[in-house]
């Protein structure tokens, strides 16, 4: 009650969200039902990225954000996984890029094409494979070029330079148990993680060690959240011991006791924050919830000041959140989201109101653009950046975006030591004909079979289309 009884001044305080009209929607999506606590859901300014349903393997929709109305059953997916889909992410440095994490086990980083998908996507850019159980997690470096995060159920963290394949830091000795999210800070250095083992660790992942850490974030047992704020502290979400949600602002550098502790409701769904740097608001989005929240973070107590509730009919599934660069500037828009909801997906504007028709720069202070502040190796060695700003006085107009090259190293550069150079001098070029001609023979081998597999399955079909005809004429 304490954050509601003092009226404060703030140009946030009358910010309201507002749903599109019902032909500015995405109608008729499956989204997906598998159950696990991401958003399902990714946007920048060209693209929504939503999972969906897929029988036998996993998929993602790729619509220009024009694409708005009934999405055709047929519409093309982005579908090269063997198991469900379980988070995306899109490259904040190219709006043509996204990444994909899987109950497959791998993660794969897709291109898609300037005007969106004409034809099915099966073909990803790159694959990375390193983790041993299914990868709920993927989240992209902020200023840092190729550079992405995963996390999968098998409790580790890695970091690959995308634009080789490789991994090159691999955390995995530092969390006992599920990693429920991982947050990257403003400029990269450091990452937070939320963990069942009801910690909150912050990670120099360079340095692969553990800066930070917070026992019984929140006391109750079902999912928490972290994520790093713009000045550097670290905003929770979770459940109290009676299972109310709470949330929380912690100092890394004292973690001893919250700076603000704050009990909402009794609610069961896991509330996913989303957080604007530039305005320094967060939005609370429960899943299941059918309501937005909407927190002011400021240095003065009591330091997290509600705003206001954006409520709806319909509990959203997941949602997406737009980056600052997406929105209209010239009707005060502050935030968008897009609302998943079993069959639809609903975007939701939020403005301040504003008599004036200029640019309202205190409410658009220059914001991250699309420009990596570092390329990949430099961030590995060490480097640090913040990221580039834009104005967006002029509204924003995407570029060309370059295209993703993986160029895969050599994997005779990075040999393990014991082979000796003389051993590999002298290893006869026999062998490696040999072992090519073997390759070439097992590829036949596996063609054929793939071949015969397939025919099988068109013969069964048409049998099962036989067999229906059958049973509908007994029927009638």
């Amino acid at each position: 009650d304490t954050m509601r009884r003092v009226v404060r001044q703030s140009k946030f305080r009358h910010v309201f969200g507002q749903a599109v009209k019902n032909d500015q929607c995405y109608d008729d999506i499956r989204v997906s039902r598998v159950t696990w606590d991401s958003s399902f859901c990714a946007v920048n300014p060209r693209f929504v990225a939503i999972i969906v349903d897929a029988s036998g393997g996993g998929a993602f929709l790729v619509l220009p954000l024009h694409k708005t109305g009934r999405i055709d059953k047929s519409y093309p997916t982005v579908c090269g996984h063997t198991g469900p889909v379980l988070d995306i992410d899109w490259c904040p440095h190219n709006d043509q890029v996204i990444a994909s994490g899987s109950e497959d086990c791998t993660v794969m980083v897709w291109q898609i094409p300037e005007n969106g998908l004409t034809l099915s996507l099966t073909e990803p850019v790159v694959v990375l494979e390193g983790h041993s159980k299914r990868v709920g997690i993927v989240a992209w470096h902020p200023t840092a070029r190729n550079v992405l995060l995963s996390a999968g159920c098998d409790n580790a963290i890695i970091i690959w330079n995308v634009g080789t394949g490789e991994a090159l830091i691999n955390l995995d000795d530092m969390h006992v148990d599920m990693i429920f999210n991982v947050s990257w800070n403003r400029n990269g250095s450091l990452i937070c993680t939320a963990s069942k083992d009801k910690k909150v660790r912050v990670i120099d992942p360079r340095k692969q060690e553990i800066v930070a850490e917070k026992e019984k974030t929140h006391e109750g047992a079902r999912p928490m959240r972290a994520i790093f704020l713009a000045d550097g502290n670290i905003f929770t979400t979770g459940f109290s011991r009676m299972s109310e949600r709470q949330l929380a602002l912690w100092n890394p550098k004292n973690m001893e006791e919250p700076i603000a502790l704050h009990e909402m409701d009794t609610s069961n769904g896991v509330l996913l924050p989303f957080y604007d740097p530039d305005t320094n608001i967060i939005y609370l989005c429960g899943k299941g919830d059918s309501s937005i929240r909407y927190f002011e973070i400021t240095d003065e107590s009591p330091y997290v000041h509600y705003l206001n509730t954006f409520s709806s009919k319909e509990p959203q599934r997941g949602m997406g959140f737009m980056p600052k660069r997406g929105l209209d500037v010239n009707k005060c828009e502050i935030a968008r989201f897009f609302k998943l909801h079993e069959r639809k997906c609903e975007p939701i504007i939020m403005t301040v109101p504003r008599k004036s028709d200029l640019f309202q720069d205190d409410l658009y202070p220059d914001t991250a653009g699309p420009e990596a502040a570092l390329e990949a190796e430099e961030w590995f060695e060490g480097k640090n950046a913040d990221p580039l700003l834009i104005s967006l006085k002029h509204g924003y107009i995407p570029g060309k975006n370059r295209d993703l090259k993986v160029v895969k190293k050599n994997i005779l550069d990075n040999k393990p030591a014991a082979n000796k150079k003389s051993d590999l001098i002298n290893a006869p070029k026999k062998a490696a004909d040999a072992s090519n001609t073997q390759n070439e023979a097992k590829l036949d081998e596996i063609l054929k079979e793939l071949k015969s597999i397939k025919d099988t399955i068109t013969n069964q079909d048409e049998r099962i289309s036989k067999l229906e005809q059958q049973m509908a004429k007994i029927a009638d």
